[in-house]
């Protein structure tokens, strides 16, 4: 069966094909993120990842009939406050000052869906622990990574500089880099998509 991946992102497309998914093509979702996350401002975190992934894999499932999406989305959350992407460099300045010292939560969501309709739905959290960061530091760490994190929630590529932020992580690697990839195998094992 076709998989497609209903996202233009690299870490996502990188860490599937390291792991010997043939993926067709990768397609970004036409889905407006922020009317959904804000009709869903009162969830859980795991619920509003979970809800993101499925509306980008149903909305590219509807248009491509007999193939598999899969679908992903990560947030995070820090001090209750949830951050998206950053708007700007300066934006990613400030959500950096409001990291450090703290604990980052990242909720990574993946969904399946065949002919519009969601056959597995998965999620997993990862708890990053920011360490004390200075201006120094900040200014150094965007003048290297901008723009490349300016597509990453949490403004850091855990596989390159951003492993610098933190003091200590608890949780999975591929949860970190925006996808359950564990979990998304065994549903793509049970939908008959990989080889048992």
């Amino acid at each position: 069966m076709t998989l497609i991946l209903a996202s233009n992102s690299a870490s996502r497309r990188a860490m599937l094909e390291a792991a010997g998914v043939s993926i067709a093509s990768a397609i970004g979702a036409d889905v407006d993120e922020r009317a959904l996350e804000a009709e869903m401002a009162d969830a859980p975190p795991a619920e509003i990842a979970q809800a993101l992934a499925a509306a980008k894999a149903s909305a590219v499932s509807a248009d491509n009939r007999g193939a598999m999406v899969l679908g992903g989305d990560s947030l995070v959350m820090v001090e209750g406050e949830r951050f998206d992407k950053p708007r700007d460099r300066d934006a990613a300045a400030q959500h950096l000052r409001f990291f450090s010292g703290k604990p980052l939560h990242l909720y990574s969501a993946a969904a399946l869906a065949r002919d519009g309709r969601i056959v597995w739905l998965g999620e997993d959290v990862a708890t990053l622990h920011v360490r004390d960061l200075t201006e120094d530091f900040i200014e150094s760490y965007l003048a290297t990574e901008w723009p490349e994190v300016a597509q990453c929630v949490g403004v850091f590529r855990i596989e390159g500089l951003g492993v610098q932020l933190f003091e200590r992580i608890q949780g999975d690697y591929f949860t970190i880099l925006g996808m359950p990839l564990l979990q998304v195998l065994g549903a793509l094992r049970d939908e008959d998509v990989l080889a048992s």
